[in-house]
């Protein structure tokens, strides 16, 4: 009897199969004929990932950090070593349905030697540990991301975020939110106010909120900002900020 997998199993599988293994043949066992791309680096379809995982170069490899579900959406936060000269920190996003990948979204940043905060891209805690706050943490940032990163009041901002303990992942940001704050007023005067303009998704997991969205950092990007809420309030935070190229190699968007 055939069980199939959950969305876990499916992108686990994927996962190691794809980019632990680099076995190009694990795609026709795990990918969606219609597989829809809108990562900037690939074409859309099996096939352009296929021909990706045949030539990830030797010593490719992917680092975890964190694996967040959602229903029928997956989220992994990790490196990878191999895509280029340097180590890139990536969200990956995964829809499953019917039991294999149908759609995938990412952003990936280079991982700096030194950040403000001293906190590494990726480090911190990683396990989901109190999953019965999802619907909870879901809604508090979901409603922060109303507020005040779309509506800019800052006025509200410690009814959010922990005014105790806010720690930071932010290659340019200190802990705190003294530390925000100062590395908003640099992103300022350098001419790259943060704007957002439309929350795309929401994926909530047990103490972590990730959320896609789309706006300007200096040029149009993507933000990828995860959260760890506790005891109400959002007490770390991780991202990566994209670029949003001016061609694709598929029709899809990035979002």
């Amino acid at each position: 009897m055939c069980i199939e997998m959950d969305a876990r199993d499916v992108v686990a599988a994927a996962a190691t199969e794809l980019f632990e293994n680099r076995d190009a043949s694990a795609v026709d066992r795990l990918v969606s004929a219609s597989y829809r791309q809108h990562s900037a680096l690939i074409a859309d379809g099996p096939e352009a990932l296929r021909g990706l995982v045949a030539n990830l170069p030797e010593g490719f490899r992917y680092e975890p950090a964190r694996f967040l579900v959602d229903g029928n959406l997956v989220a992994l936060h990790g490196t990878y070593h191999g895509f280029g000269p340097d180590p890139l920190a990536a969200f990956d996003v995964f829809r499953v349905e019917d039991g294999k990948l149908a759609e995938h979204w990412d952003a990936l940043q280079p991982v700096v030697a030194q950040t403000a905060s001293g906190r590494s891209q990726t480090d911190g805690p990683t396990a989901v540990a109190e999953p019965e706050s999802t619907e909870a943490n879901r809604a508090l940032v979901t409603e922060f991301a109303e507020k005040v990163l779309k509506g800019a009041d800052y006025a509200v901002l410690t009814d959010y975020i922990s005014a105790e303990s806010y720690q930071q992942h932010n290659p340019e940001a200190a802990d705190g939110l003294d530390g925000f704050g100062a590395a908003a007023a640099k992103w300022a005067e350098e001419g790259k106010l943060l704007k957002y303009d439309t929350v795309h998704k929401v994926i909530a997991d047990g103490e972590f909120v990730l959320l896609q969205s789309e706006g300007e950092f200096g040029v149009p990007v993507a933000f990828y900002d995860l959260f760890r809420v506790s005891d109400g309030k959002i007490v770390e935070h991780w991202d990566v900020i994209a670029p949003i190229p001016a061609e694709l190699p598929h029709g899809n968007g990035l979002f």
